[in-house]
């Protein structure tokens, strides 16, 4: 296990970057009462987006979950610790895949449309280029938040299921990750280790 700092890094980005994105940047369990913007929302997405993914197929789909009455719609299939905190939570997304992305080739990879065809007649293909490609996209999605000054809180902790007869019955979207999003309560402990590279890294 083991400790980084940013002078231990050849950056090519500010050290204050490096800290908000990564070195200093929490799971936050707990938010203070500030709103998230529309404009913040959209900057999320905005960044999001630019990830790159395979054929460009960007299969994300983003339920934001904001009212009193949506938001206890999702806490009823949350697991019983990750429902008061997202009970609370200025902002929650609901993350998903979109099972029909393929549907889209001419759209997002015009020159490839063809590609649609081989997805078509393959759905375990789909399906699996859709779940990973997403779960790529989540990653995004937290860095994203970030970018904008806020903090996530993702949790796999739900029945998704439930979620998706909840919210996406008869949409062909399936959730995968359950985000909490907004401006974060320093959190009660410290940072648990991470691993050193010789742990989990072989250059061959």
């Amino acid at each position: 296990m083991t400790t980084v700092t940013t002078q231990d890094l050849p950056l090519a980005i500010s050290t204050e970057d490096a800290e908000r994105l990564f070195l200093g940047a929490r799971t936050a369990n707990h938010f203070t009462d500030e709103a998230v913007t529309e404009d913040q929302k959209r900057a999320i997405y905005d960044l999001t987006k630019m990830g790159p993914t395979a054929f460009n197929s960007q299969p994300l789909r983003i339920t934001w979950v904001e009212s009193p009455e949506a938001r206890e719609r999702l806490v009823q299939h949350m697991a019983p610790g990750n429902q008061d905190k997202t009970r609370v939570a200025p902002l929650t997304a609901i993350l998903a895949y979109d099972e029909n992305w393929h549907e889209h080739f001419p759209e997002f990879s015009p020159q490839a449309a063809k590609m649609q065809g081989m997805f078509d007649e393959n759905e375990d293909l789909r399906l699996t280029s859709g779940k990973a490609n997403s779960h790529i996209q989540v990653g995004y999605f937290i860095m994203a938040v970030r970018s904008v000054g806020l903090a996530a809180g993702p949790m796999t902790g739900f029945d998704p299921q439930a979620v998706d007869a909840e919210f996406f019955a008869g949409t062909g979207k399936h959730s995968i990750v359950v985000v909490n999003v907004g401006h974060p309560v320093a959190p009660a402990y410290d940072r648990n280790p991470r691993f050193a590279i010789e742990d989990v890294a072989e250059t061959l």
